[in-house]
C-alpha cells in the first residue's frame, strides 16, 4: 500500500531560483534564506520519498486567461521547465508518475471533487523552485513528481475549506494504491506578500507566524478563514496560503492518527519582496 509519510510546506519565489541559476545563493542577501533549507536536504536525502504529489499555482503559463481550472492534476509521464518570459530555468525535467495520478485522478473525482486531467503542460517556478530548495540543482530529480495546480490568480479562488477536504480526499487515494510507495504531499506558495496596487511590498510576519501556528496546532479550525482575512492581512498574493491546507489536509491526525511531528520550522524576510516560510510535518509510524 501507498502511503504519505509527511508533507513539506514552502514558498516559490521565482528570485529564488533566478538566485541559484546565477550562481548567488551565497551573497549576503540570499544566503539566510537558503540556510534556511539545510536541514530539509539532508533530511530528504536521508530518507527520500518515491513520489512527491506537489501543489502549486501556475503563473499564466501553462493556463492562460483563456482557461482557468480550479484544480488541475497532471497525469502525463514527464513535465518541461516553462519558458516564463527569459527562457527555461537549467533544471530537469520532471518526470511524472501516470499510474498514481490516474488512480487519484479516479478516487478524487468519485469522491465529488472536480479535476481538469492535464496530459500535457510545461511547469514555472511554482513547481521548480520547491524542488530546488530541496533536492538543490541535480543532472535529474531523485523521485518522481505528480503536479497538482491551484487557481490562486483569478477569483473565485477555492476556500480553506475545499483545499482541506481534497487534501482529505487525496490521503484516502493514496493509501488505497496497490503499490509499496513513499508519497510525499508538498504544498506551495505564500507567505504574506503583495505585487501591486497601494499596499505592494506588504510582509505582515506576526500574521505569518500565527499561521504557521494554527497550520501545526489547528488546521480544521484555519480551513474557516475566509477569503478576506487572507487578502487584508496577508496581501493580494497571500490567499496562495489555501493551497497550504491540501498538504495539512493529507496528514494521518486529521483521519483520527497521532499528531505529526515538526521536523522543521523555518521563516525569513524578506526574499524579494516575499515572506519565505518553510515547514516539515512527518506522519509518526
Amino acid at each position: 500500500m501507498a502511503r504519505i509519510t509527511a508533507s513539506v510546506y514552502t514558498s516559490h519565489v521565482p528570485a529564488i531560483g533566478a538566485a541559484l541559476d546565477q550562481g548567488k545563493s551565497g551573497e549576503p542577501y540570499w544566503q539566510p534564506v537558503f540556510a534556511g533549507y539545510d536541514f530539509a536536504k539532508q533530511w530528504i536525502n536521508d530518507d527520500k520519498p518515491d513520489v512527491v504529489f506537489l501543489v502549486y499555482n501556475d503563473h499564466a503559463t501553462a493556463f492562460s486567461l483563456d482557461l482557468i481550472p480550479t484544480f488541475a492534476l497532471g497525469t502525463g509521464a514527464e513535465f518541461k521547465p516553462a519558458d516564463e518570459g527569459w527562457g527555461p530555468r537549467p533544471v530537469p525535467t520532471v518526470v511524472g508518475h501516470p499510474e498514481l495520478a490516474a488512480h487519484i485522478a479516479q478516487s478524487v473525482i468519485q469522491d465529488d471533487f472536480d479535476l481538469t486531467l492535464v496530459n500535457k503542460m510545461d511547469v514555472d517556478h511554482g513547481l521548480t523552485v520547491p524542488l530546488s530548495l530541496m533536492f538543490g540543482q541535480p543532472e535529474a530529480w531523485p523521485c518522481r513528481v505528480i503536479p497538482f495546480a491551484v487557481n490562486v490568480v483569478q477569483y473565485p479562488a477555492p476556500s480553506g475549506r475545499r483545499c482541506f477536504k481534497i487534501g482529505q480526499a487525496i490521503r484516502k487515494a493514496v493509501e488505497s494504491f496497490d503499490a509499496d510507495l513513499k508519497v510525499q504531499i508538498w504544498s506551495t506558495g505564500g507567505m504574506s506578500h503583495q505585487l501591486q496596487g497601494a499596499r505592494a511590498g506588504l510582509i505582515n510576519c506576526e500574521w505569518d507566524n500565527r499561521f504557521l501556528d494554527r497550520l501545526i496546532e489547528d488546521p480544521a479550525g484555519l480551513a474557516q478563514m475566509p477569503h478576506i482575512d487572507y487578502v487584508r492581512e496577508a496581501g493580494s498574493e497571500g490567499i496562495e496560503l489555501v493551497m497550504w491546507l491540501i498538504a495539512r489536509g493529507a496528514m494521518a491526525d486529521v483521519a483520527g492518527g497521532p499528531s505529526p511531528i515538526v521536523r522543521q520550522r523555518f521563516y525569513h524576510v524578506p526574499a524579494s519582496n516575499t515572506a519565505v516560510g518553510h515547514l516539515i510535518l512527518e506522519n509518526q509510524a
